[in-house]
């Protein structure tokens, strides 16, 4: 009876120990399962962190390129001519030549010409009706409006060094919106406003036209 008792009681022990043994197995290959799966995740993090900062980096360079290409442009003069005449006809004509003549770039050395930018001022066009001056005379005629445009434009390039002005005609009478002999008409196939640019750069022409006034700027492009 004492030996079953002895017996019993190594087995109890060995059994327990048994027991202990494999639960500590069990937690250890657990935690080292959890381990590896932070230290995956964390090189998931890492990898995805470097991959946004390349698109970043890549996103920022193609943007200052596209800054960098982009030519310099200086303010060299610019003019503004009141609008006096309640003409929605001529308001309609003033701006469809302002945006023709807006951003319109002139190269060194090459000559400007108002007819050949504008073109001929047909209703086919878009042109309205509008009064202008014909040997004197006052008349409505497609495009009634348009030697304002070339007026403020005239009276801008005066302003710029180097700008040589090789055709320019007076209405003959005055026209209100500018001092008299300061102005320039135009009549398409006949009369023209041309200019040279002899600045030694390239110059660009906008053209704009608001509820009062009609707006000419001239800028050098490049440094």
């Amino acid at each position: 009876m004492k030996k079953f008792i002895i017996f019993l009681i190594i087995f109890i022990i060995i059994a327990f120990a048994g027991f202990m043994l494999i639960k500590y197995k069990n937690n250890s290959n657990n935690n080292s399962s959890n381990y590896s799966g932070v230290k995956i995740s964390a090189e998931q993090n890492t990898q995805e962190n470097n991959n946004q900062n390349k698109n970043e980096l890549a996103n920022t360079t193609n943007t200052n390129t596209q800054i960098d290409t982009k030519p310099k442009e200086t303010e060299l003069a610019s003019c503004s001519t009141p609008i006096i005449i309640d003409d929605n006809n001529r308001d309609k004509n003033l701006k469809i030549t302002a945006d023709k003549i807006n951003g319109t770039i002139v190269k060194n050395g090459e000559e400007f010409s108002f007819n050949d930018t504008v073109g001929n001022p047909t209703e086919e066009k878009g042109y309205e009706k509008a009064g202008a001056f014909s040997n004197g005379k006052k008349i409505k005629t497609y495009g009634g409006g348009n030697c304002q445009v070339s007026t403020t434009i005239y009276d801008t390039a005066l302003k710029v060094k180097g700008i040589e002005i090789t055709e320019r005609h007076e209405h003959g009478k005055s026209v209100g919106y500018v001092k008299e002999g300061k102005d320039a008409t135009v009549a398409y196939d006949y009369l023209d406003l041309k200019f040279k640019n002899n600045t030694g750069h390239d110059i660009k022409i906008y053209a704009s036209v608001g509820k009062e006034k009609v707006n000419v700027k001239i800028v050098k492009l490049g440094s």
